[in-house]
């Protein structure tokens, strides 16, 4: 292990932290960095989706009062109640993880085989096409008023879920995708967010086990890198968390999935020429 490559992890594990929380891709500006900075795509894609442990371990933490009282109801759980009162939310976290997981896998399987053909200017370019696809549909969800939904469906659950699969396309963003769909579905933006990053969970540990099937165990990179990269993310997404969610309350970020995506489709481009 160089001291360049655990520099580069940790970096990638601390833009990890702080990027899983906003509604761009951190998944998508990792795979960018990672590029930039000498990985090739398939390494970047494994490495950004390793990284997602991390911040799964931040958010169970952060969000350890609700996993609690889950875990004390699951004994009343009964399927003709699975969406009323308490039950509701772990149905609909349950339901769309395992809608994710069929969305989800195919593409990844696709995705590493396609991800290993292209040359890391067009990887790049791509990630900045899918950069700004997400912030068209932030954008168009920012015009769609907000509801009063207060208890999810079977309906939010399939649906949701199913587009959180989609956000293992590196440039995705799984929680801008998320949070957009639930404001379509009559969520508020404070309810829209905490469903999101409830489904983050699972979905991180999914990921994080995915690329460890795939890759043979840790990413292509030295286990000391790994790890520091993995503690950086813990560290910095349980930092940022309580902040960043106040933040992505006001700010326009369909701006900034438009300004990284554009950045990315001329940097990417003008790579590929090179």
């Amino acid at each position: 292990m160089s001291w360049r490559e655990l520099l580069i992890t940790v970096l990638a594990g601390a833009l990890q932290g702080l990027l899983e929380w906003l509604p761009v891709s951190s998944q998508g500006n990792l795979s960018i960095f990672l590029s930039l900075a000498g990985e090739s795509p398939e390494v970047a894609v494994q490495l950004s989706l390793f990284l997602q442990l991390g911040t799964t371990l931040s958010a169970a933490v952060y969000y350890r009062e609700d996993i609690g009282r889950a875990i004390a109801d699951a004994p009343g759980w009964r399927p003709r109640e699975a969406f009323e009162g308490n039950n509701a939310e772990t149905t609909f976290v349950v339901v769309a993880t395992a809608m994710t997981g069929l969305v989800g896998i195919p593409i990844y399987v696709l995705l590493m085989d396609v991800a290993s053909e292209l040359t890391g200017g067009a990887f790049v370019a791509v990630i900045g096409v899918l950069l700004v696809i997400t912030g068209i549909l932030q954008q168009t969800s920012s015009a769609v008023g907000l509801g009063n939904r207060e208890l999810p469906t079977l309906l939010d659950a399939v649906f949701v879920g199913a587009l959180q699969g989609f956000s293992i396309l590196p440039g995705v963003s799984r929680s801008g995708t998320t949070t957009s769909a639930l404001l379509f579905r009559g969520y508020d933006g404070p309810s829209a967010f905490r469903l999101s990053f409830l489904l983050s969970i699972p979905a991180g540990i999914g990921a994080g086990v995915l690329t460890a099937v795939d890759a043979g165990g840790l990413p292509a990179v030295g286990p000391t890198a790994a790890a520091g990269a993995l503690v950086a993310s813990v560290v910095v997404g349980y930092a940022a968390i309580d902040a960043l969610l106040r933040i992505v309350e006001r700010v326009p970020f369909w701006a900034i999935c438009y300004g990284l995506g554009g950045l990315a489709i001329v940097g990417g481009g003008l790579a590929t020429l090179v």
